[in-house]
């Protein structure tokens, strides 16, 4: 028996995809929502393709908000579309 990879769906597009693929966003006790890479901070979580379709599909849906049940701040948008730092 081979053991699987997690899988979650992502909130953008509905496709589930392997844990690693996807970027966990957490909304914390204090009700900001934040990047979770390690997939291990408190509070409740959603996860999202990096693909800029499945993010303005996610926000254009209200995906993310409903996900996390409290609402995602416009910066937040901006930040998982714009190009990472540093070229990379």
């Amino acid at each position: 028996m081979t053991p699987r990879a997690p899988a979650r769906t992502c909130v953008g597009c509905r496709e589930e995809a392997a844990k690693d693929s996807l970027l966990r966003l957490v909304r914390a006790a204090d009700g900001t929502v934040q990047r979770d890479p390690a997939g291990r901070a408190p509070g409740r979580g959603a996860y999202l393709h990096l693909s800029e379709a499945c993010v303005e599909r996610a926000r254009r849906r209200k995906a993310l908000e409903r996900a996390l049940k409290g609402r995602a701040p416009d910066s937040l948008w901006v930040e998982l579309i714009a190009p990472p730092i540093g070229g990379g």
